[in-house]
Formats: C-alpha cells, structure tokens, sequence
C-alpha cells in the first residue's frame, strides 16, 4: 500500500489531489498544510511519496523540501505550483524533486507523474 503525503495551504488543492489519484486506485493518504508539517509527517511516517506545494506559510516548500532530503536523501517528492516560478522550479528539482507540476493541473497529468514514481 503506498502512502502519499499531499502538502497545500489550499484543502481545496488537497482534496483535489485525492480525488484524482483515488481514481486512480491510490487509496492511502495524509495532509499535511505546510512545509513544518510536512517535514514533521514525513519524519513520524516515512510516506512512499510526498506530493508539495511550494508556495506556503510557515516553512515554504523549497525549504521543506531540502529538510526532508537531508532527513532521508531517498524521499521521493513531487512539486507543485502555479506558473511564472521557473527559479524555484529549478531549485527544487536540485535539491532533489523527482518531478514538477504547473497549477492548474489536469488529472491525467498527475495520475501519470505519480504512476511513473510509485506504480500501483
């Protein structure tokens, strides 16, 4: 059973996520509302993978992202957010997202992303 973690100040984007990938056939997830917490759920549960917004209060997304590649260099994350934000793009996927995602997304898109990382 994969256990994705889906990180957004929005519940609205994180229910929509759920709602795409429980189509899917993925059915265990957790959420988290900012990079804190994200950081936090990851240490306690160790998620298969971690779908996150970057742009979030508290601890943004970037941020967490790199706390939770120096807690586990093997987390495999995906990023989201909305257009125009190329550098931080670029950042994350060097600190080690395996993946982008451009808000508005399609659900075809994030089905497809996630099944090539964590195929069911």
């Amino acid at each position: 059973m994969n256990k994705i973690l889906i990180v957004d100040d929005a519940g609205f984007m994180r229910k929509m996520v759920q709602t795409h990938l429980s189509k899917a056939g993925y059915t265990d997830f957790i959420e988290g509302e900012d990079g804190q917490r994200a950081i936090d759920i990851y240490k306690e549960q160790k998620p298969d993978l971690v779908i996150m917004d970057i742009t979030m209060p508290n601890v943004d997304g970037i941020e967490a992202l790199r706390q939770i590649k120096a807690t586990d260099s093997d987390a495999k994350i995906i990023m989201c957010s909305a257009m125009g934000q190329e550098a931080m793009v670029m950042e994350a996927i060097k600190l080690g997202a395996l993946d982008f995602i451009v808000k508005p997304f399609k659900a075809e898109r994030i089905i497809q992303t996630v099944n090539k990382i964590l195929p069911l």
